[in-house]
């Protein structure tokens, strides 16, 4: 990784009020520190709960930091709120799991790639229009779906649909927050391509947020590991993945679904027995 980091998290943590007198703060994150390189996918990977999309949403602002720091390109952007936030979208967009809740139903696909290039731009809607539609074959759909509505495109393409906004104004990075879990293998993996190939053409950087260490051993160049609020283990994804140092991950892997009946078995078999000896 050379240059400034396009995303850094610095001593990160995120605490809720307690509810009830005399309760501690709920710790959601405790001293999270990483970085993102420029055109570098980060892979942030834990179970339910671990804290993981709590991080995406702190980057984006959407929950309020208790502690630490997140700079993007050098800049602290850790309390930045209103205007001065939203003069952050070009650079930093997301990608959410769940691409229908994302999308406004009431409005055609065109109409919703074109609102963020015509605010605070100088094109004209012509040449606003031929970007949406340079758009939609970037990412593999019909001209035609500009005029059509969210709720008549299968989950796979209305996260094409999805993953087209975000680049839209070639942001610098992208928090991808599990926008594959909700698809079958087959369009999970279209996506993932979708996914690198802009990559290599805009240059844009991932932190990809998901539970899944399967998806992310080909995908990420490095995978940080999340438990409880907390990182535990991090490195390159492949050794990561396949040479595990903590036991939580090493349990992360034993869980990961495989294509081989009898090896699953054997996973689960030697998973249940470790569980019991644990105890």
């Amino acid at each position: 990784m050379t240059g400034t980091p396009v995303l850094q998290l610095d001593g990160l943590a995120v605490r809720y009020p307690a509810r009830g007198l005399r309760k501690p703060p709920t710790t959601v994150i405790e001293d999270v520190s990483f970085d993102v390189g420029q055109a570098e996918t980060v892979a942030l990977v834990g179970e339910s709960g671990s804290g993981k999309t709590t991080i995406g949403k702190a980057v984006l602002g959407l929950t309020p930091v208790s502690a630490g720091r997140v700079l993007l390109d050098g800049q602290d952007i850790t309390r930045l709120t209103g205007r001065a936030r939203r003069s952050l979208a070009p650079d930093i967009q997301a990608v959410f799991q769940n691409p229908y809740g994302s999308l406004n139903p009431a409005l055609p696909v065109g109409r919703t790639l074109a609102e963020p290039l015509l605010t605070g731009s100088s094109r004209t809607r012509q040449e606003v229009r031929e970007h949406v539609t340079g758009l939609l074959r970037r990412v593999g759909l019909p001209e035609d779906a500009a005029d059509r509505y969210p709720a008549q495109f299968s989950g796979g393409q209305r996260q094409r649909i999805a993953i087209a906004r975000a680049v839209a104004r070639e942001p610098k990075i992208i928090i991808c927050d599990e926008p594959t879990s909700a698809l079958d293998v087959t369009t999970q993996a279209a996506a993932l391509d979708l996914l690198a190939e802009l990559q290599q053409t805009l240059g844009c950087a991932y932190l990809f947020i998901t539970h899944d260490l399967a998806v992310v051993k080909e995908f990420a160049a490095r995978t940080l590991v999340l438990q409880q609020g907390r990182i535990v283990e991090e490195g390159l994804s492949a050794d990561v993945c396949v040479k595990p140092r903590h036991e939580y991950t090493r349990r992360l892997v034993a869980a990961a679904p495989v294509p081989d009946p009898v090896l699953q078995r054997t996973r689960r078999r030697q998973r249940t027995e470790a569980e019991a000896t644990a105890r």
